[in-house]
């Protein structure tokens, strides 16, 4: 049996994910991980930045990824919006007219597409204003329409010329793309959609949006296009009625004095159509050839009414800054995975973590040190039981507190990096925690370092001159991540040539998700 997901699934789940985003029992974080991802092991490669790997999809890569971040930014309503392909308008350009029935056997007249979302419907001008083509001037005899001369800049809710060329053009208002949106969304390629379109108290939206509601103002259809002019119908201008399973809609037609249909304006666009005729019995006693007039039907009630189904909304774009705003995200570390998180839990619990920002490192401060350590060197410590073992994510001089992270690769076989037996598996295969001990840290560098085990807190003075916090709890010297390991569902994961930050640096992470 022949089926199809519809256009309309893929926008609704891009609104279930935005929702999911904005619920407040919800925490979505965009995380940076993978510190020094060209260490060899399980999920790392030497050639990472020529040759970066695909992330595998199953429960054992995503173990490997929960244990490798080292930050996370939370994701507000703010940094969430909804995407449309971004079509610019040129002068000069054709641009295809708004149809609800491009098909494989009715492919749209320049771009030939099979589907609304395809064609090139709707554009955004050189003020961030978005616009639907109602008319192009095109019909059965000129199909692709004309060539667009004036760009539209109004605001007016009703179709609207655009200037005084006669190029033919009806353009319908949608919304502006406001300036924090184009500071956090801007992108050659999409155009980000208002938040909360639906219920948004924004003076501009919520006038196109309850323009758009036949409902209220019984203006649903805004053209009929004329397929075929037809022969021998009544000359003159004539109001006639809009049939079909609505009511209400009412279209002047034009009849030269060949007897063809030379133009239609829609006078009253009524509501509840699924499909129209226009009623030209009262004109066409004499007709030799038959006339075919399409009443143009939008996506819903009206045209602006739910701007997501008017322009294919099937993306979402997630936006994250990190900066050295805290020293949970130090500037010396390295990052080769970007990715969004979804309810991790606060560390030793199980509540939804609901900070701002994590830190999943692990983080230990030193009292004295020799040598230098080296981000991405192994660290280790005797503890009760066995060894403690890490990776150097970060080591920050002023404070000596160096930051790190556990993952397989310091407890699997070191020959193979799997679970290949080995001498010592009993001891060197078991995960330690670092302890608050009098035990050195040391590196494979020659790097030592001795536990500040009379420090607590979360800030330090090293200098006596200023207070600088450390972003996360310290105990007796040691610092847990925030969030427990592995915890919340790892949604998105994006496998990236390694990005090292440094003082003076800032970075934006915008990551698309399509439906």
């Amino acid at each position: 049996m022949a089926a199809i997901v519809t256009d309309q699934f893929r926008i609704l789940n891009a609104g279930n994910f935005v929702d999911s985003v904005t619920n407040s029992s919800n925490s979505y974080y965009v995380f940076v991980g993978l510190s020094n991802p060209a260490v060899v092991g399980y999920g790392r490669t030497t050639d990472w930045d020529t040759n970066t790997p695909n992330p595998t999809d199953n429960f054992d890569y995503q173990s490997f990824v929960g244990d490798n971040m080292s930050f996370g930014k939370k994701v507000t309503s703010a940094n969430v919006r909804r995407l449309a392909r971004r079509i610019d308008w040129t002068r000069g350009t054709k641009y295809e007219m708004y149809r609800h029935d491009y098909s494989l056997t009715n492919l749209s007249p320049t771009t030939k597409s099979s589907r609304l979302y395809d064609a090139n419907y709707y554009v955004m001008n050189s003020e961030y204003k978005v616009y639907i083509c109602i008319d192009n001037g095109s019909s059965g005899i000129n199909t692709t329409g004309n060539a667009s001369l004036d760009e539209p800049t109004f605001t007016d809710l009703e179709p609207s010329k655009a200037g005084v060329s006669g190029d033919g053009y009806l353009w319908k208002y949608l919304y502006t793309v406001s300036p924090s949106d184009i500071i956090k969304f801007d992108s050659t390629e999409y155009i980000s959609l208002p938040s909360d379109w639906a219920t948004s108290t924004n003076a501009q939206i919520s006038a196109v949006r309850n323009n758009g509601d036949s409902d209220t103002n019984e203006n649903q259809i805004k053209k009929v296009y004329i397929d075929l002019q037809g022969l021998g119908y009544s000359q003159g201008s004539h109001e006639l009625n809009i049939l079909g399973d609505g009511s209400g809609g009412k279209v002047i037609v034009d009849v030269d004095a060949n007897g063809k249909v030379t133009n239609t304006v829609v006078s009253s666009g009524g509501k509840d159509y699924t499909y129209g005729m226009v009623d030209l019995g009262s004109i066409n006693a004499s007709s030799s050839t038959k006339a075919k007039l399409i009443p143009i039907i939008p996506p819903s009630k009206g045209q602006g009414y739910e701007s997501d189904k008017e322009l294919g909304a099937d993306k979402v774009l997630v936006y994250a800054r990190f900066d050295d705003s805290t020293r949970d995200f130090p500037t010396d570390v390295t990052f080769g995975q970007i990715g969004i998180v979804k309810n991790p839990t606060s560390i030793g619990s199980t509540n939804v973590f609901t900070e701002n920002q994590f830190s999943s490192l692990g983080a230990i401060k030193f009292s004295s040190v020799t040598g230098t350590v080296s981000v991405g060197t192994k660290i280790s410590q005797a503890v009760t039981g066995g060894t403690a073992k890490g990776y150097v994510a970060s080591y920050d001089t002023e404070t000596k507190v160096l930051k790190y992270f556990q993952d397989r690769n310091s407890f699997l076989n070191q020959t193979y990096f799997d679970a290949t037996d080995y001498v010592g598996v009993s001891t060197n295969a078991k995960l330690y925690n670092f302890a608050s001990n009098a035990n050195a840290v040391t590196s494979t560098g020659g790097f030592s370092g001795s536990v500040d085990t009379g420090f607590t807190g979360i800030s330090t003075n090293p200098t006596g001159t200023k207070l600088i916090s450390l972003g996360t709890q310290f105990t007796n010297g040691v610092a847990n991540p925030e969030i427990n390991k592995g915890s919340g569902d790892v949604v998105y994961i994006d496998n990236r040539p390694a990005i090292s930050r440094n003082s003076r640096q800032k970075e934006d992470v915008k990551i698309i998700l399509e439906f």
